[in-house]
C-alpha cells in the first residue's frame, strides 16, 4: 500500500501541471486570441469617439428627455455604496417587484402614463411593453424596433429633424437576428443617441460580429 509520501509528490506534480495548463497556457490562449480576434469585444465593447469613452454597447444608459430616445427601465442606485474617495456609486440591478404585486402594477401604470404623456403623436398605439418593463439584468442597452418606432415622432420634432432621418439612425444602429433564426431584431439606444447627438457619425455591424457568436458557440 502506498504511503503519504509516496503520493503527496505525485500529487503536488499533478496539481502544478493542470494549474500551468488550464490557469496559465489556457487562459493566455484564449486572451491571446480574444485580443487578435475580437480586440473591441475582449475590451468592454467601449464607445470611444476622438479618445473620449462615451459608455458600452452592452450596458444601458438612462435618458428621459424629449430629443433622445428612451430604453427600458432601470433600477438606478445611488445610496448603498460609495468608493475609497467618498463619492457616491451609481448602480443598477433587476427588479425584485413581482408582476402580481400591487406596486409593481403602479410602477407600469405610471410609466405607461409618463410615455404616454411624452409621445401624444402615439395616443392611439398601444405602448411597447419593454418601454414599461425591467430586463433581466437591468442594464439592457437594447429596445425592441417597435419600442424605437413608438418614439420616432417625438425625437424628430425635438431634434429638428423628419421622421424619415430619425428612422435612418435607427436602423444603423438596429442588429438583426443572429443567423437570420434566433432571438430578435433589437436597437441599441445608446448608439441611437450618439449618433443624434453627431458624435457617433456612423455605424456599421462588424464583419466579425457573426463570427464571433459561432467562436463563442464553439467553446
Amino acid at each position: 500500500m502506498k504511503t503519504l509520501k509516496q503520493i503527496i509528490p505525485k500529487a503536488a506534480v499533478i496539481f502544478l501541471i493542470f494549474t500551468l495548463v488550464c490557469g496559465v497556457l489556457y487562459t493566455g490562449v484564449v486572451t491571446g486570441l480574444a485580443q487578435l480576434i475580437f480586440p473591441k469585444q475582449a475590451n468592454g465593447s467601449i464607445i470611444e469617439v476622438d479618445g473620449k469613452k462615451y459608455g458600452c454597447e452592452l450596458l444601458g444608459q438612462k435618458y428621459t428627455d424629449d430629443g433622445h430616445m428612451w430604453g427600458r427601465i432601470m433600477n438606478i442606485d445611488v445610496s448603498t455604496y460609495i468608493d475609497e474617495n467618498g463619492k457616491v456609486l451609481m448602480y443598477a440591478a433587476p427588479s425584485n417587484l413581482s408582476p402580481a404585486s400591487e406596486e409593481y402594477q403602479q410602477l407600469v401604470k405610471e410609466r405607461v402614463e409618463k410615455l404616454r404623456a411624452a409621445n401624444p403623436d402615439m395616443e392611439e398605439s398601444a405602448v411597447p411593453v419593454d418601454l414599461v418593463t425591467c430586463s433581466g439584468s437591468g442594464l439592457d442597452p437594447h429596445i425592441s424596433p417597435a419600442a424605437a418606432e413608438y418614439q420616432v415622432a417625438r425625437i424628430s420634432k425635438a431634434q429638428n429633424m423628419t421622421e424619415d432621418e430619425v428612422r435612418a439612425i435607427i436602423k444603423k444602429c438596429t442588429d438583426g437576428r443572429f443567423l437570420w433564426i434566433f432571438g430578435e431584431a433589437t436597437v441599441n439606444v445608446l448608439k441611437v443617441n450618439l449618433m443624434l447627438d453627431g458624435i457617433l457619425a456612423q455605424y456599421r455591424v462588424p464583419a466579425v460580429k457573426y463570427a464571433a457568436g459561432i467562436f463563442r458557440l464553439m467553446l
